[in-house]
């Protein structure tokens, strides 16, 4: 089965910039890349940082540009949300018992469960009681399913270290949690706005780099966060029973396109490609 990945979509009401970019140009963008190469993905993941303010604008405005989009979308919420005023914009997604949005998406290969680690005042991950709880009490439903995770903040320290900080708090309960299981098969997370992939407690994990602006590749301390202009990409996700294969797609990129196996090419001056690019806003 196959599903798209997109994370940190930051949304401002239009037509403001955010950090010298169009967030809302580049969402349209990426739809627009989805629905013309990727009619047959069963569904795209956001994992969240929807809005980066948490306003009812952004929210209407991402709910006017999902209408657009050829497959179901799951969204998740993170630092940058307001649970509030998400679920007033988008009433019918999945919540919990206490109102965390969070939920079950069933696959063909297994099921998916998706976690709130949205908690007001900070921008660090968070998983309370009750989260934590239905979590285990989830997995104790599944356990003898597969289970792939999706959640906003990272569970594992990074090398990233104006990111580590921020990452989630509850890691070890988490953790313990998760090996009681035993069958969690892939993570894929957003919040640090950077292509990363490795595995923790044996349990791969992938994240991709943010749709507006990015996380500079940083080591030792840092003042602030440094950000970036890299490009922003979305995680073409294909699972079977024997595999799961993630191709990071940066959908503005216009780059040459030539065969390698062209003689002529070897030395030829290529051109880039005619593809529109996202120009910043005033």
């Amino acid at each position: 089965m196959k599903f798209i990945h997109l994370t940190d979509l930051h949304l401002v009401p239009p037509p403001r910039s955010l950090y010298g970019l169009d967030p809302q140009a580049r969402l349209r963008a990426a739809i627009a890349d989805i629905n013309a190469h990727h009619g047959d993905a069963a569904f795209v993941l956001v994992t969240g940082d929807l809005a980066h303010h948490g306003d009812a604008a952004a929210y209407s405005a991402l709910k006017d540009q999902l209408a657009t989009l050829a497959q179901p979308c799951h969204l998740l919420l993170g630092n940058h949300d307001d649970r509030a005023v998400f679920l007033r914009a988008f009433p019918s997604a999945a919540v919990d018992d206490h109102g965390f949005v969070q939920g079950i998406v069933e696959m063909s290969v297994g099921f998916l469960v998706c976690l709130d680690t949205h908690e007001p005042g900070t921008h660090a991950g968070r998983l309370c009681e009750r989260r934590l709880s239905w979590l285990e009490r989830t997995l104790s439903v599944l356990r003898d399913e597969t289970v792939f995770l999706a959640m906003h903040h990272p569970p594992l320290l990074l090398a990233l270290p104006a990111m580590d900080v921020l990452a989630l708090q509850e890691r070890d309960a988490f953790a313990g949690i998760v090996a009681r299981h035993g069958r969690v098969r892939h993570m894929f997370f957003g919040h640090v706005h950077r292509p990363v992939h490795g595995a923790w407690l044996g349990i791969p994990f992938s994240t991709q780099r943010g749709l507006n602006h990015q996380v500079a590749l940083h080591a030792g301390a840092q003042t602030g966060i440094p950000g970036s202009h890299e490009p922003p990409a979305y995680g073409i996700v294909l699972i079977d029973d024997t595999s799961v294969v993630i191709h990071a797609h940066d959908f503005l990129d216009g780059s040459p396109r030539f065969d390698l196996f062209d003689k002529a090419a070897e030395h030829a001056v290529v051109q880039p490609r005619d593809e529109p690019r996202i120009a910043a806003t005033a």
